[in-house]
């Protein structure tokens, strides 16, 4: 398949090496206002596939990210931040990388070549047409994501790409394809800069959009966050204080006891109703 390659087209930018730091920060940055541009332009697709997300999830589902690379880490840590963030087991969003965990700091060779790979790792956790699986690649080209995109849909799941290149191979395996095209990379062929940015802002509005639609926040807090450190506790307790009007000793020895801001002020407000 032949299609635009934009992701390797040259940089804007020459003689990199000659600039100042200042002029090397300020051209970075310029080509980084591009970049929710992009992805402003693909909203109608991240609210097609969220909606499919949160349809499925609602009924059991599960949500996968597959990729290579810097996107596979961006999937893998997209995943990874859901079970603090929000409460949810880890079982819900789960994050597969080419290579496995050993490639999430060190580049595995020829792992994202295996067209078959994604797809019998998706097998070993039992995916179903219950399930979604969304690839991310920014060439779009990575055999690995094609090849578990292309099997996943034929097994009737809901597939989903996010690639930086139009009309791309994992676009084409896409039951929605969103492509948020950001340009040549400052460094040519880098996508760890604008590329990544893009992945990691669509993943980002996709698991907090689909978070909030489960009920995992309440107003525009993270009332069901795991409690791992001093600085959430202390979070959780403000947020108590807040929502119910007490104390600071009063919210935090309401948190301890049950273990998430959610439970504390619904027990709150069931004992109150109690004692009416």
């Amino acid at each position: 398949m032949s299609f635009q390659k934009i992701t390797e087209q040259e940089s804007l930018y020459h003689d990199l090496e000659k600039k100042s730091v200042h002029e090397l920060l300020t051209e970075i940055n310029q080509e980084d206002q591009k970049v929710a541009l992009a992805v402003q332009k693909v909203i109608p697709q991240i609210e097609k596939l969220v909606t499919g997300i949160v349809e499925r999830m609602k009924q059991g589902g599960r949500l996968f990210y597959l990729g290579a690379g810097t996107s596979g880490r961006l999937g893998v840590l997209d995943a990874s931040e859901i079970p603090p963030t929000y409460g949810m087991p880890n079982t819900y969003v789960i994050g597969l990388i080419a290579g496995g965990e050993k490639a999430l700091r060190n580049p595995v060779e020829a792992a994202e070549d295996d067209a078959l790979k994604g797809w019998k790792e998706l097998c070993e956790h039992q995916v179903s047409s219950r399930d979604v699986v969304v690839g991310i690649a920014a060439s779009g080209t990575t055999p690995y994501v094609i090849g578990a995109l292309h099997l996943a849909r034929q097994e009737g799941i809901l597939t989903g790409a996010i690639a930086c290149n139009p009309d791309s191979p994992i676009a084409a395996e896409a039951d929605i394809a969103i492509e948020p095209i950001v340009g040549p990379e400052y460094v040519t062929g880098s996508t760890r800069m604008k590329s990544g940015t893009a992945q990691k802002m669509v993943l980002n509005m996709i698991s907090t959009a689909t978070m909030i639609q489960l009920g995992r926040v309440k107003n525009n807090r993270m009332v069901n966050m795991q409690l791992t450190n001093q600085k959430l506790v202390d979070r959780g307790t403000r947020m108590i204080m807040d929502e119910l009007g007490l104390d600071y000793d009063t919210a935090h020895h309401l948190l301890q006891l049950h273990g998430s801001v959610c439970e504390a002020v619904d027990s709150y407000h069931r004992e109150w109703r109690l004692n009416q």
